[in-house]
């Protein structure tokens, strides 16, 4: 079966960088009627004409400007809740403003999104949603309090959501990258020390690729899960099946961004 999103009218918050952009563009490819929706800084609208998909400013954080960008877009049969931040500081570290900041984004921002789009939804009776979450949904990864509070807290919007929601036939699913090349984690993939010890636990062996996220909601919004709701999508090449990695340098090299077994 091939993935088609024809005639499918699509929304993905925080859809002009990263993750999002990817999402947009996949989506668009599928053959959505894509809208990329961003705070004004970002530039949706040039973001999006790249794509010949359409970009409206709006700030997840502000429910009016949000309203105003469904406003635009009508009743969506899909919509990624993707707009989030990421402070690093350590618990201690993590002031008011910080953990307001990221609360108010990653996950308040999640539920303006899902509550909006799924009014509309409902005069259809149909709709998918998915909500971009993160291995640290599930995880303590030191320095991130604010930002694993933030991503476990989607999970339990996505499995009450999915329920309330199902009656309606709008379905209700969550994706969780581990570490992926974007803009933000540049400076991370750029370090192969690093790197080396990190994938050593993942057991493909590398990090990923915006687009390998992007394809995992394309999949999810689509027909061909038309029986997947409530459930969590891992993207992050078996990071969170494996408490220790398979990688040994006795039987494995490390080119600076892989690791490959020796033939």
């Amino acid at each position: 079966m091939q993935l088609d999103l024809t005639g499918k009218t699509a929304v993905v918050t925080g859809g002009a960088n990263g993750i999002g952009l990817a999402i947009s563009r996949t989506l668009a490819l599928a053959g959505a009627s894509v809208w990329v929706l961003d705070v004004a800084k970002e530039n949706p609208a040039h973001a999006a004409a790249a794509l010949g998909a359409r970009g409206w400013p709006a700030d997840v954080t502000d429910r009016e400007s949000l309203e105003n960008a469904f406003a635009q877009i009508g009743n969506p049969d899909i919509v990624v809740a993707n707009a989030g931040i990421c402070v690093d500081r350590s618990l201690g570290g993590t002031t008011p403003d910080i953990w307001n900041r990221t609360i108010a984004v990653n996950l308040t921002g999640a539920f303006h999104t899902i509550q909006l789009a799924s009014e509309r939804m409902k005069r259809k009776n149909q709709g998918a949603i998915v909500v971009v979450a993160s291995t640290n949904s599930y995880d303590g990864e030191a320095n991130l309090t604010a930002y694993n509070a933030s991503k476990a807290g989607l999970l339990g919007i996505v499995h009450t959501a999915a329920n309330e929601l199902g009656p309606y036939g709008i379905r209700v699913n969550a994706v969780c990258p581990g570490l992926i090349r974007t803009r933000l984690t540049s400076a991370h993939f750029s370090n192969s020390d690093l790197l080396s010890g990190y994938f050593r636990q993942i057991p493909l062996g590398r990090g990923g690729e915006a687009f390998e996220v992007a394809n995992a909601v394309a999949f999810l919004a689509s027909d061909l899960a038309s029986y997947i709701t409530g459930a969590t999508l891992l993207v992050d090449g078996g990071q969170m099946a494996s408490k220790f990695g398979p990688w040994t340098e006795d039987e494995a090299t490390f080119d600076g961004e892989r690791w490959t077994r020796a033939v």
